[in-house]
């Protein structure tokens, strides 16, 4: 297929959007879930939807950068924040996947404020990758993106820490343990947006 100029200003920018906002969709209906377990099965198959979505949405930035010759900021700036997009979408349906597998009947009690916190950086993400088009200055959500990303990390640790203070079963721990981490790697993935969204902006200053 040949080489083809797309409007600069309009492509990448409403794709990656678009992704941004199916990641904010996804933490949505991990929020939903926690708060419906009964109902876990329907939540995650809807998570595996958006995660699927993304996917098609990293595929279609991926193809589009091979068919285009001119782009509105670097080829790798792009691929890295379709990427960590991804990731943070990949992480989620881990999360819902174990919440349906694993015999989980209530919440360990610090889960859900990791959530809430995953959920506030990745609306703080929609806002960042919206305001990409304006490289005239560094998008004002990326301090909050920063600073969620030091709540999510104050959260993680003391619930680790209660995990170990004897209360709970090793299976317990094991499985608590896993779904922590991958809300709070999904929290550092989405630092990773704002980080390279941070180069970008450098680079046209």
């Amino acid at each position: 297929m040949p080489f083809q100029v797309i409007p600069r200003q309009l492509v990448f920018y409403d794709l990656l959007d678009e992704a941004a906002r199916n990641v904010a969709e996804g933490v949505g209906e991990l929020l939903a879930l926690v708060d419906d377990l009964p109902n876990v099965a329907e939540h995650a198959a809807r998570i595996r939807e958006i995660e699927s979505h993304g996917d098609e949405i990293t595929h279609r930035i991926i193809s589009t950068l091979n068919q285009t010759f001119v782009v509105p900021i670097d080829r790798h700036d792009i691929l890295h924040l379709a990427s960590a997009l991804d990731d943070v979408l990949d992480y989620q349906e881990g999360v819902a996947d174990l919440l349906e597998l694993l015999p989980i009947e209530t919440l360990f009690p610090r889960f859900r404020p990791l959530v809430e916190v995953l959920a506030r950086t990745c609306g703080a993400v929609v806002r960042t990758v919206q305001d990409l088009q304006t490289l005239e200055a560094l998008p004002p959500d990326i301090a909050a993106i920063k600073r969620e990303e030091r709540e999510g990390d104050f959260v993680y640790r003391r619930a680790i820490a209660e995990l170990y203070d004897g209360d709970f079963r090793p299976l317990e721990v094991l499985m608590w343990k896993d779904l922590l981490h991958q809300i709070e790697a999904a929290i550092d993935r989405c630092e990773d947006v704002a980080n390279q969204i941070e180069s970008v902006v450098s680079k046209f200053r």
